[in-house]
């Protein structure tokens, strides 16, 4: 039977089945009885989730650490459950990259923490999301920990791939890979339908236009800033009538990308300040709280430190979707040039995708598409944002 906690997981049957028997094989262990032979190899020390964005690869992982610490076997609804999926269980411990790298320093902390006992008698889960980010001293650290591992610790790990740039290979062959695929639209459809109450129009409209990313699908049903971005996104082609228009739409395209990355950080932002300055003594009246708000301005001048490595991550993912986006029209323009019988991404702009299928060659529609994913490219090694959107809007308006 499979555990309730895995419904969050969109179109993954698979992985579930093997998540499913691993929690069994777990349950058994921590109850101390002996699994058979299969259940046995059902349960490892070291996962290694993998899948493109939107897959789920984050999800399956938080899921699958709340059934482990569940007395249920992932029953979702218990305190167990709860704490794990909301990251504030004690057995549960979270790498979530504020900045463009995970340092060795919080490496080494969270290995030496994750080496303890388990605190209510179950497993001790040290779960990294986007380990790809892992520096190679964090790596090596961590690698240390997982060829050596403590008895009922679980290593939860998860990234785009197992090529040898988004983790070592050492590392990799010391994990079980579970391998997510993109949903259908229809599977994400049939789930923002059903869990979240939208219209069955909406939902297939979402599903379709997130390319595969269940996150982006409900936040494109749901918010219409979201909404608005991506129609601001997908206006980029009929902007690039010059040189000029080039470069203003490198600055509107920039502009958007940094203004969704600030109000998806805002609210976090405000609330880690707060409760940072009220556990340093603000609005205290007493003798000597005035002097420690003045003794704190070091630990603020950190926390800013690294909220802006925050913001600088979180506008580069901001900046990506906005590029998926516009890939997905040039492929509608090149599945139109060749008369595919095929769904477009964006159904709401498909007469656009017509209109420009008439106009460019399929090579230029092609040379486009290019732009776009090497720009992407681009960006990931480094290359300034600016200059390389910059770049990819000349490369577009030229074809």
């Amino acid at each position: 039977m499979t555990p309730p906690i895995f419904d969050e997981l969109v179109g993954q049957p698979d992985s579930v089945a093997t998540l499913s028997r691993a929690v069994e094989a777990a349950d058994a262990i921590v109850r101390g009885e002996a699994p058979d032979v299969a259940g046995q190899q059902a349960m490892t020390h070291a996962w290694l989730f993998t899948g493109p964005p939107g897959s789920g690869r984050s999800v399956a992982a938080r899921t699958f650490a709340a059934a482990l610490q569940c007395p249920n076997g992932g029953c979702g609804t218990c305190q167990a459950c709860h704490t794990a999926l909301t990251g504030t269980h004690a057995d549960v411990r979270f790498v979530v990259p504020e900045g463009l790298s995970i340092a060795v320093g919080e490496m080494r902390a969270l290995v030496l923490r994750a080496a303890s006992s388990p605190t209510q008698g179950r497993w001790q889960v040290l779960l990294v999301e986007d380990a790809d980010r892992l520096t190679e001293a964090a790596g090596n650290a961590l690698l240390k920990a997982v060829e050596e591992p403590p008895p009922r610790t679980v290593f939860l790990l998860c990234t785009p791939s197992t090529h040898p740039d988004d983790i070592s290979v050492t590392i990799r062959s010391r994990c079980r890979v579970v391998p997510l695929r993109q949903p259908s639209a229809d599977a994400i459809a049939a789930v923002l339908h059903r869990r979240d109450g939208i219209d069955e129009q909406t939902a297939a409209w979402a599903a379709a236009a997130s390319q595969g990313h269940v996150g982006r699908a409900r936040r494109l049903a749901r918010d219409p800033q979201a909404r608005s971005r991506r129609d601001a996104v997908l206006a980029v082609p009929r902007r690039l009538t010059g040189i000029g228009a080039a470069f203003d739409a490198a600055s509107s395209f920039i502009e958007a990308a940094e203004a969704e990355a600030a109000a998806s950080v805002a609210e976090t932002d405000a609330k880690e300040r707060s409760a940072l300055e009220t556990a340093l003594g603000a609005g205290g009246t007493g003798k000597g709280a005035a002097g420690a708000v003045r003794g704190s301005a070091g630990q603020l001048k950190e926390l800013e430190r690294r909220q802006k490595s925050r913001a600088t991550r979180t506008q580069r993912d901001s900046m990506d979707r906005a590029l998926v986006d516009l890939a997905g029209f040039y492929r509608d323009v090149i599945a139109n040039s060749f008369g595919a019988d095929v769904a477009p991404v964006h159904g709401d702009v498909d007469e656009l995708a017509t209109a420009a299928a008439e106009k460019w060659t399929p090579e230029s529609a092609l040379r486009r598409l290019e732009a776009v994913l090497d720009c992407r490219v681009a960006i990931e090694a480094n290359v300034k944002p600016r200059i390389a959107v910059e770049a990819m809007m000349l490369s577009l308006w030229r074809g």
